[in-house]
């Protein structure tokens, strides 16, 4: 049995990791986008339906949602990040480049590519000298 995933944030990057994501054949499924900006909110993504950030707790309980990936601006990170804990999701894949404080019983991982790109960039410089 399979995990099912949210995207939290439909922006660039929420549309991109969901296309990314549509028809792999793999355990997890993105199976809804969420947004608060109503141009966003019902439509449909690669299949994916984004509904209303208000709507999270009735969605997340009705699909069996466990794990959420965060695209949302930086600066709404740590609240939005709240609302899935509360939620009940399990699992919390921060693409944002704020740091979150979940608590212990919650998974996160966090990956800043601005930070990583910067790194890589730092390297090739040396190297390149």
């Amino acid at each position: 049995e399979g995990m099912k995933v949210a995207v939290i944030g439909v922006g660039n990057l929420g549309r991109s990791l969901i296309g990314y994501f549509s028809g792999k054949r793999s355990k997890l499924t993105i199976v809804a986008g969420f947004d608060n900006n109503p141009d966003k909110t019902d439509k449909i993504y690669a299949g994916v339906h984004c509904y209303p950030i208000d709507r999270l707790n009735e969605i997340v309980i009705r699909e069996g949602i466990s794990i959420a990936i965060l695209t949302v601006p930086a600066e709404f990170a740590g609240e939005t990040a709240e609302r899935l804990v509360m939620a009940g999701i399990k699992g919390i894949l921060n693409f944002t480049p704020r740091p979150l404080n979940v608590p212990p019983h919650v998974y996160l991982e966090e990956i800043d590519m601005v930070t990583s790109l910067e790194k890589v960039a730092f390297y090739v410089k040396k190297q390149g000298n």
